[in-house]
């Protein structure tokens, strides 16, 4: 337990000596439930995986509680995610999560969005860096789940999920379209479409518009001319035609596709 302290306080002084791949928030995580985490999280046997934690929420023994865990995907250092395991086989990774009366500004940099902000118990985007590595590991599939207007839940599962590396501008890659809440994401609409675009940040303009959208609309996405979907904002969030601008609660969750 000794050593398992020492890597996760050492790893939280590294990232926050370098001022970048780990923010405030995520520093005071790790202090308020390194007791949980190590306890939740289940080490593996060194020949199975040399670090010891899971690459990903799926790694997470079936059966086991959701909540925050210590995972580390290849090639990164130990991150702490929030592992939802009660939906669909659980084994979910949540990489976003949104309330329309949130606290979070869901209007920030570059920067910030690549290494993530918020705060893992409650909203909190993971990091379009980690986003990233995560799902280099294997194919991933992902799932949108949205509470419209009603508080009625529904789904946009897609069965390829991956982002491209930061030179590509983090361009977004899905594949085929299940679920209740429509392929918003990937509307036959060229001014609405999300899927196969780079993700767009105030500061950072790579949408289709002639005008920023990340700063004209508000929110961080993967921006066309501009959206159909819009999740990363503060207020009422947007799914296509199931709620435009009244969504009350967003969840973005992947995990590694069945035949991975």
């Amino acid at each position: 337990m000794a050593t398992q302290c020492l890597l996760i306080l050492a790893c939280v002084l590294i990232l926050a000596a370098a001022g970048l791949s780990m923010p405030a928030q995520a520093i005071n995580i790790f202090k308020k439930t390194l007791s949980n985490t190590l306890t939740n999280t289940p080490k593996k046997n060194s020949k199975e995986h040399s670090t010891g934690w899971p690459k990903d929420c799926s790694e997470i023994p079936p059966g086991s509680p959701g909540g925050v865990y210590v995972i580390q995907p290849s090639g990164l250092h130990p991150i702490v995610v929030y592992c939802e395991m009660n939906v669909t086989d659980g084994g979910w990774t949540a990489i976003q999560r949104n309330r329309y009366n949130t606290d979070i500004t869901w209007a920030e940099s570059w920067s910030t969005c690549k290494y993530g902000f918020g705060n893992v118990h409650g909203d909190y985007w993971l990091s379009t860096e980690y986003i990233h590595q995560i799902t280099k590991q294997k194919v991933y599939r992902v799932r949108f789940v949205i509470h419209n207007a009603s508080n009625n839940t529904k789904f946009a599962e897609y069965n390829l999920f991956s982002l491209d590396d930061e030179s590509q501008g983090y361009r977004l890659r899905l594949g085929t379209y299940t679920g209740t809440a429509a392929d918003a994401m990937g509307s036959d609409n060229p001014s609405n479409v999300h899927n196969n675009l780079k993700f767009c940040t105030k500061d950072w303009d790579q949408d289709t518009s002639r005008r920023n959208c990340a700063s004209r609309s508000g929110g961080e996405w993967w921006y066309s001319v501009c959206y159909s979907v819009r999740l990363n904002f503060k207020g009422g969030m947007t799914w296509g035609s199931l709620c435009k601008g009244d969504c009350k609660y967003s969840l973005i969750l992947i995990k590694p596709a069945p035949y991975s």
